[in-house]
């Protein structure tokens, strides 16, 4: 779809856009599914909710049943430290000081929640006096000689209070949380040494599997793919090669750009979809980053079909979730397509969205359908909170007032898993909880600590803009260890009609505002906002660079004082 962009203020160089220098744009099939303006349209303000989530869960204090969702595990696993544990769910009665001597509690949680309060601008390493930031190093399982960050400081312990067994994505994940973290916390000490040591296991690890991922997980510390009642977890590659490639970023050692690269082409090896859980996303981001970096060509575009598509060869169904169920658009969330209908969960929405939004600065192709998914995915988000959900959508809207409103269920289902509610009417809000102890964990555990912890990637992600439906997506939130940029947005306008935008900028600083859809300057020495008409249905990635800077060129890149605008430029004009 073509963008026709005109700029309209009072000391603006007003510029047209000629069809001719338009990025063709890149259509993603399941997205293109979607609806184009979702409906019942409302987009929450998501960094508020982080906010709000950080002082409510962390406050030690607070009062109410079930409450506080936080304690203080001493027990000193891997680091000679006291860490804060963090409920999975509410009422999870696998954890807490009291259970399993307080030391089973995940990094899914708590390093989801760590990087979330981050990313929304929350200073974890000096919150309430204490160093949340710090405690996470724990995490790093190196009395199991693994050596990596893991979802738990004790496994063992975690098996024993009913957690995962060896479950690939779930030693995976967790490093590259730790990596995003590192990311906005350089300077914490021990992270330098985690970080390498984590780099250099998956290096050893991709070398050894040498593009043979067809594995249930990898034993980090034997060094030996394994295989268990599990299947086969290809995508762990994704994970593999993401982490690696932050590395070579972090520290300049060619051989994990080597590692990066060759977990990636066995990513994209597979004949079918290897997707399991969350990494796939990252590979899609990744391709379209060492491409634009690197001068590769790996297919961005089958990593995107296979992260959205929905037809894993193992997990069948895993991807996003299209539909109207009753009137209420659910289509962009994550999860299973087919789990009684469709079954999404809050914390695997939320996730997608930090590689696959700035992927969109290294390859403006996919401008139009990752704005189109974005919409979608941030309105259907709201529908995983009970004050947002109609309570004959949800499974105990009588139980709300446990969540203090910032806790929401884990998943959204067309057809309720559980028999009591089946009559209930989709799209249904619930979670797993209640099933991970049968018969012991209340009903109270559908609602989802761990993935409520993650809204602080939408909340650095979207903001909204002057029109309805149109929102202004950052690129840089979650553009991890990114060579240095100018500030960047995605637009996509969602209406059937031409929308005029009023764009902001930084007061007392004059930019030029670049579109790399169209490949061209849009407006020059804007000083605090400019009017941009957008055609229907279209989509701009704006960059706002220094008024009068110097152009350059360097292969299809083009820049502004040194710096990369566009990845994929046409070349001088």
């Amino acid at each position: 779809m073509n963008t026709f962009i005109k700029i309209s203020t009072s000391c603006l160089l007003v510029l047209s856009l000629t069809a001719a220098a338009q990025v063709k744009q890149q259509n993603i099939p399941r997205v293109a599914q979607m609806p184009d303006l979702p409906q019942p349209l409302k987009i929450i303000d998501y960094k508020k909710l982080a906010l709000d989530f950080d002082k409510t869960v962390y406050d030690f204090n607070a009062k109410g049943k079930f409450w506080p969702m936080v304690w203080m595990d001493d027990s000193k696993k891997n680091y000679p430290q006291t860490v804060v544990g963090l409920y999975t769910a509410v009422a999870d009665i696998r954890q807490g000081p009291d259970h399993n001597k307080g030391m089973f509690h995940e990094a899914l949680a708590t390093m989801g929640a760590t990087l979330g309060a981050t990313l929304v601008g929350i200073d974890k390493n000096n919150s309430q006096n204490l160093n949340y930031v710090a405690m996470l190093k724990n995490y790093f399982n190196k009395e199991t000689n693994w050596n990596i960050m893991m979802n738990n400081t004790c496994p063992e312990v975690a098996l024993l209070g009913g957690g995962y067994g060896r479950d690939w994505w779930y030693d995976v994940y967790p490093n590259l949380l730790f990596y995003a973290i590192y990311d906005k916390y350089p300077n914490e000490p021990g992270f330098t040494e985690i970080a390498r040591s984590i780099a250099d296991k998956f290096y050893e690890a991709d070398v050894i599997l040498n593009g043979n991922y067809e594995y249930s997980y990898f034993d980090y510390n034997k060094m030996k793919p394994m295989t268990n009642q599990i299947c086969a977890q290809p995508d762990a590659a994704a994970g593999h090669a993401w982490v690696l490639y932050m590395a070579y970023k972090k520290f300049g050692d060619a051989k994990y750009l080597k590692g990066a690269k060759s977990a990636l082409a066995a990513l994209e090896s597979q004949s079918k979809n290897p997707t399991y859980e969350v990494l796939m996303p990252f590979g899609a981001y990744l391709a379209a980053r060492i491409n634009a970096e690197e001068g590769a060509k790996y297919d961005t575009n089958k990593m995107l079909a296979w992260t959205f598509d929905g037809t894993p060869i193992c997990r069948e169904g895993w991807g996003s979730l299209v539909g109207n169920w009753n009137g209420i658009d659910i289509s962009g969330v994550f999860g299973s397509t087919v789990d009684h209908g469709g079954y999404g969960f809050l914390m695997n929405t939320y996730d997608a969205a930090w590689p696959l939004i700035p992927m969109v600065r290294y390859d403006q192709s996919y401008a139009t359908a990752i704005g189109k998914w974005m919409l979608n995915a941030a309105n259907a988000s709201r529908f995983f909170y009970p004050q947002y959900m109609p309570d004959e959508h949800e499974t105990i809207p009588e139980l709300a007032q446990v969540t203090k409103g910032v806790i929401g269920y884990e998943g959204i289902i067309k057809q309720s898993s559980y028999k009591e509610y089946e009559n209930l009417k989709g799209p249904v809000a619930q979670g797993d909880g209640p099933l991970w102890v049968p018969g012991e964990n209340p009903k109270e555990s559908q609602f989802s600590v761990y993935g409520s912890g993650h809204v602080g990637i939408f909340g650095s992600i979207i903001g909204e803009t002057n029109v309805t439906g149109i929102l202004q997506l950052n690129l840089l939130a979650t553009d991890f260890y990114s060579d240095k940029a100018y500030p960047s947005y995605l637009y996509y306008n969602p209406y059937s009609v031409s929308k005029t935008v009023t764009l902001k900028t930084a007061k007392g600083v004059k930019v030029d505002l670049y579109n790399t859809v169209s490949g061209s300057f849009i407006a020059k020495n804007v000083s605090a906002s400019a009017k941009i008409k957008m055609d229907a249905l279209s989509a701009a990635v704006i960059v706002q660079v220094p008024s009068n800077g110097k152009i350059s060129y360097e292969g299809s890149k083009m820049l502004v004082n040194g710096i990369v605008v566009d990845y994929k430029s046409q070349g001088k004009k």
